[in-house]
Parts: C-alpha cells; structure tokens; sequence
C-alpha cells in the first residue's frame, strides 16, 4: 500500500493544494491505487517528488523540471549550471538593492533635521530626492569632501538652512535675470554668478575648487533631478541647465591659473 496525499504533503512538508497542482501539470501523479479505487503514492513517486522539491529550491520553472524529468537523455547538469549562473546574478542584483537600501537609510540619518512644516518653509519648492541623495552618497561615499559636506549640512541649524536657502533664492533671481536678459554664459555677469555659486558651496559644504566646480556643473547639465535642487521646475527655462554648466566651466577656466585656490570661507 502506498501513500496518501494528505501522507505526502504532511512528511515532504507541501500543501495538498500543491500536490494536487503537480497532478493536474503532469508533473507528479499518483501511481498506485488501492482495490475502492483511491489514489496512492509510490515509493517511486516519493523519489520524484523529492527530485521536483530539489529543483523547485533552486527556484526551477515547473515546466523546465518536467524536461528534466521526462526525458532521461536530458543534460540536467546543463541545466544546473544554467540555473546557478542565474542565481549569481540574482544574488549580485540583491546585494546591490541591499547597499542601495543601506545608503538610503544614511542618507535619511543625515539629512536636515527639520519637520514636515519647517522643510516647506525652508526649502520651498526645493525637494529632496532620496533616489538621487541615495545615488550621490553610493559615488562619493569615498570622498573626504563629500564626508565633509554631509558632516557640516548635519551641523547647520534651522537658522544656518533659513540664510542659506535665502542666499540661494536671491543668487536664483539674479541667474535668471542674466539668462532672460540673453546674457552669455560665458560673459563676465554669468560667470560672476557661477563664482557666487562656488564660494556659497565652500561657504555651508566642503571646498569647492575649480575642478570640483566642474564636476558639479556636469551633474547639473546631465541630471534633471540635481538641477532642480537648484533650480525648482517651476522657475526652469529650456537650457538653463546648460547655461549654468557653461557658465561654471568659463569660470573655471578663468580661475585656473589665477591663484592658488585656499578655498577660504568666506
């Protein structure tokens, strides 16, 4: 006599339902029956089924185990092999939402300790992205100025955010009056406000020298979501962020050479 379904899913640790699911595919049928006509498992189909649940651990498709097993011929050592690169892949693509999950979470610890109420009032219509704050702290983690500017942004007071973003609001205001008075970018005027922009990034951040400058102008050009942090969408113009790329590489141009850059808080 052999084993009943309910026998099988109490001792192979599976649900009837799903017994009754590998039946109805053709994967795993009952193979034995008693003399009233019930249905019983063979020890032969307890092998299979343990060949099925080994398969399915390693997050096989039922139908690519029913190749398997149905055909004795079948490379199943292929198979394997095909299944665990897919699994590196999926362990690499884990553990690199993991870190991502874990730098949000730093970048959530390190960001502005204000309210709900306090953040409009401060930043307006600025708006912090976690998914670009949480790209930036994955590429600069390594940066001691990055390291520097998150240590002295966690440092600033209600207070310290208030004058900032006002310094901003009226820098803003002047770019954009240089930008739809078609003043070129690489214009004294233009350039003047790229260099505002540099010293107030020294000023409440980390040093910000010409080649860091560059960098950040690149960003800006590239990345909608670092240009609004300078720019809200509402006051944006059709290549203003390339403007403002331009400008901030004509000033550094026009500082390379110059002086040594102290980078001195002014």
């Amino acid at each position: 006599m052999g084993y009943s379904v309910g026998q099988v899913a109490a001792f192979a640790g599976v649900t009837v339902r799903t017994l009754h699911h590998y039946d109805k595919a053709g994967l795993l049928s009952p193979g034995e029956r008693s003399p009233a006509g019930y249905r019983f498992y063979s020890d032969a189909d307890l092998a299979r089924l343990q060949q099925i649940l080994f398969y399915r651990e390693l997050d096989f498709p039922l139908d690519e185990i029913a190749v398997i097993l149905r055909d004795p011929q079948a490379d199943a050592l292929h198979h394997l092999r095909e299944r665990q690169r897919r699994l590196r892949e999926e362990i690499a693509r884990l553990e690199r939402l993991a870190e991502v999950a874990e730098q949000a979470i730093e970048v959530q610890r390190t960001g502005v300790a204000l309210t709900p109420e306090e953040r409009f009032e401060v930043f307006g219509e600025i708006s912090f992205d976690l998914s670009y704050a949480t790209e930036a702290q994955l590429k600069w983690r390594d940066s001691a100025a990055y390291r520097e500017a998150m240590a002295r942004a966690r440092a600033h007071t209600k207070e310290d955010w208030r004058q900032l973003m006002n310094e901003a609001a009226a820098w803003r205001a002047e770019l954009l009056a240089a930008f739809d008075a078609d003043q070129p970018a690489d214009g004294g005027l233009a350039m003047d406000l790229a260099e505002r922009h540099r010293r107030h990034l020294t000023r409440w951040f980390t040093p910000c020298p010409p080649d860091t400058h560059r960098r950040i102008a690149d960003d800006l050009a590239a990345d909608p979501r670092a240009f609004a942090l300078l720019v809200p969408p509402s006051q944006q113009r059709p290549g203003l962020a390339a403007y403002v790329s331009k400008a901030i590489h004509a000033n550094a141009s026009r500082r390379d050479g110059s002086r040594t850059d102290s980078e001195e808080h002014p």
